[in-house]
């Protein structure tokens, strides 16, 4: 938003004895007359300390410039960066194509237990590096997330078990689960904002599409067996938005480079997760 400068810092040029000579000749106040004038003295004195501080607040306008969702809290920039990602199938908000197997909608796919069971075995890989990272760390910004009840690995470990106990034989992680696994833990040494970006985007993808794939899933071959990975111990409505200003909160000691720079990275984290989810239908 463009900010007019008030009209009194205008006017402090009249304060100037310099300018005493541009006195108004006509003893009417009427606005009417007055705005010419005011015009033209702005013309002609180009190194008025007035016109100085409007231009150092144009200036300063362009570069505060604000993003999308800004105003609302980064966890809303965020959102707004992931939602721009999904395909126009998924959200409403999406602005890409559908291209691979797994953006196409849920109704058209065609799972297999044996290729869920892969998904799942990969997913817990993934949320046992990020929890353990969390857990284990003792860098301030990764302490803050420790024990939100988001928490998956434990009930991944119910559900294959549970599995295990229906004759199925549980697969080793693949190539996708492992790569994202090793990556996260890079992340996590060097390069903070990023990993936070990941961090954002699994978990509340899970809570929301997550949670639909699995019900569809379900219906398909598990005769809607309810998996705990779907279940959260307390209201996930409380336990998101406790995250949401977990995150706001960290976010506020970023520059805004720091925070473009994890935005940026929302991209790799769709990259990785979706290589994950086509496991569903390998």
């Amino acid at each position: 938003m463009a900010y007019l400068a008030p009209i009194s810092s205008s006017l402090s040029i009249f304060k100037n004895p310099q300018l005493s000579r541009f006195q108004f000749s006509s003893s009417s106040p009427n606005p009417l007359f007055l705005r010419p004038r005011i015009q033209i003295l702005s013309m002609t004195m180009n190194k008025s300390p007035s016109l100085v501080v409007v231009a150092a607040t144009t200036a300063a306008e362009k570069q505060k410039k604000r993003y999308p969702g800004e105003s609302k809290g980064f966890v809303e920039e965020m959102r707004f960066v992931a939602m721009r990602l999904h395909t126009k199938d998924q959200a409403k908000e999406g602005e890409k194509e559908t291209k691979s197997i797994e953006e196409r909608p849920v109704a058209k796919w065609e799972p297999t237990v044996e290729g869920y069971l892969r998904f799942l075995v990969d997913s817990k890989l993934v949320y046992d590096t990020l929890e353990l990272i969390i857990q284990d760390s003792n860098f301030p910004t990764y302490a803050e997330f420790k024990n939100t009840g988001l928490e998956r690995a434990e009930k991944l470990s119910t559900d294959l078990e549970w599995f295990k106990e229906q004759g199925y034989e549980i697969p080793e992680p693949t190539a996708p689960g492992k790569t994202y696994s090793q990556y996260l833990k890079e992340l996590a040494e060097k390069d903070p904002q990023a990993f936070i970006c990941h961090f954002y985007n699994i978990y509340f993808a899970h809570s929301a599409g997550g949670r639909m794939i699995g019900r569809k899933v379900a219906e398909r071959i598990l005769d809607n067996k309810e998996l705990e990975f779907y279940k959260w111990d307390g209201e996930l409505s409380q336990l998101l938005q406790n995250v949401r200003e977990k995150l706001n909160k960290v976010a506020e000691e970023w520059t805004r480079e720091e925070k473009n720079h994890c935005l940026e990275e929302t991209e790799k984290s769709f990259k990785y997760s979706g290589e994950i989810l086509r496991l569903i239908l390998s």
